[in-house]
């Protein structure tokens, strides 16, 4: 206790001194004081601790999006729609909706038209939605359209992995590009033929969500590991109580929910904003190899190696040379290819690098070599065929 009010006295001193009271005020702090002032800061010392929420590590089974696809088409393009011609199934879409509104084009009639372009819609239908509810959905050039800028989306029917109809989406196409071309010259900003309609699609049919599974809920971690599986488990038993949850296995825990509906949506509302700490991730390196880019996480560490790297040049020069004959000889004027090779090998010495136990001191070793992100590359997977790097490392 004697330890508590000490640190509290401490934390209302520096309190003090932060705000510039006249030292004439010396009034000594109740206990009650200290006891809020040392509360205070070890709140704040939690506070600054890393702590990881349920909802930002797994996700409740069931509670997911659902995708949906659509045929449509696009009209009112201003020259810049699918070429006819290339693309018969945009004159079919046109002849069936004409037919559709009551009206028959004549047998053998062959459109051109240069404003209307067949199109794929794509939305992600949300778990619980209802309907009435608006989405916004993609629209992308099926055919040889040139730019979708301008145009408006007919009624076009989503449907799920099931064939039914969940959506139905028109509207105006907002397309981020831009573009123009003129004399065989042409200039474009981003890309014309995919486009967004905010808001553009209106739910006609809901998707049941399941949430239980009787009296039961099943987490699952958006990443396998049984330490977090394990840890998880631990966070809500000591919040709810009891034996609420069981980690399965690495990847998905189960814990038992209230069975009416109003307690179950509190249940899971208090469920997902419980926090824990969590132990640190698996030591992996993730090299994009088309990029260049390597990043690796806190848990790398290094084993004492060396290191010895060297970049083989090879180039090759070719300046010809042209021979021209004297006047009057007869002689013919020629090229005389005139090509250089040049070898060079880098002869670099071994270097030694000191075994790092912080995500610094492997960083620190690994820039001593002075190597291109390309080279580093090489050189980390040497290291770990050779055992020094203790690290997964994953190429994307």
């Amino acid at each position: 206790m004697k330890r508590i009010l000490d640190c509290g006295q401490k934390f209302v001193a520096a309190l003090r001194r932060a705000a510039h009271f006249p030292s004439s005020i010396d009034h000594r702090p109740s206990t009650a004081t200290l006891l809020a002032a040392t509360i205070l800061a070890l709140s704040l010392a939690v506070a600054s601790a890393s702590a990881e929420r349920i909802k930002d590590l797994a996700d409740v089974q069931g509670v997911r999006g659902n995708a949906l696809i659509g045929y449509g088409l696009v009209v009112g393009l201003d020259g810049t729609g699918d070429q006819t011609t290339q693309t018969p199934f945009t004159v079919q879409s046109i002849l069936t909706m004409l037919s559709q509104l009551g009206l028959n084009a004549p047998p053998g009639t062959s459109l051109q038209l240069k404003n209307v372009a067949a199109v794929m819609v794509t939305a992600q239908l949300p778990a619980f939605a209802q309907p009435g509810q608006t989405l916004d959905v993609t629209v992308s050039s099926l055919g040889n359209a040139k730019s979708l800028r301008g145009g408006t989306l007919l009624l076009s029917a989503l449907k799920g992995p099931d064939g039914q109809v969940y959506a139905l989406a028109q509207g105006n196409v907002a397309v981020g590009g831009a573009g123009a071309s003129a004399g065989g010259s042409k200039t474009q900003i981003n890309t014309l033929n995919v486009g967004r309609i905010p808001a553009g699609a209106t739910v006609e049919r809901p998707v049941p969500t399941l949430v239980t599974d009787n009296g039961v809920v099943t987490l699952e971690l958006r990443e396998s590991d049984f330490g977090v599986a394990r840890q998880v488990a631990d966070a809500i038993n000591a919040r709810f109580g009891g034996d609420t949850a069981v980690a399965q296995d690495g990847r998905s825990v189960r814990v038992r929910a209230p069975a009416a509906v109003g307690e179950r949506v509190t249940f899971l509302a208090e469920l997902e904003n419980v926090s824990f700490e969590t132990a640190l991730p698996g030591a992996k390196v993730i090299v994009n190899a088309r990029t260049g880019s390597i990043v690796m996480n806190q848990a790398v560490t290094l084993a004492a190696c060396a290191v010895a790297h060297g970049n083989l040049t090879v180039t090759i020069q070719n300046n010809p040379i042209v021979s021209q004959p004297p006047p009057l000889s007869g002689g013919q004027t020629v090229v005389v290819p005139n090509t250089t090779i040049d070898v060079k090998q880098e002869s670099n010495a071994l270097t030694a690098l000191a075994s790092g136990a912080r995500l610094t001191d492997v960083v620190r070793a690994l820039n001593t070599l002075g190597a291109t992100p390309g080279d580093l590359i090489a050189i980390l997977q040497a290291m770990k065929a050779a055992g020094a790097l203790r690290a997964e490392i994953e190429i994307i």
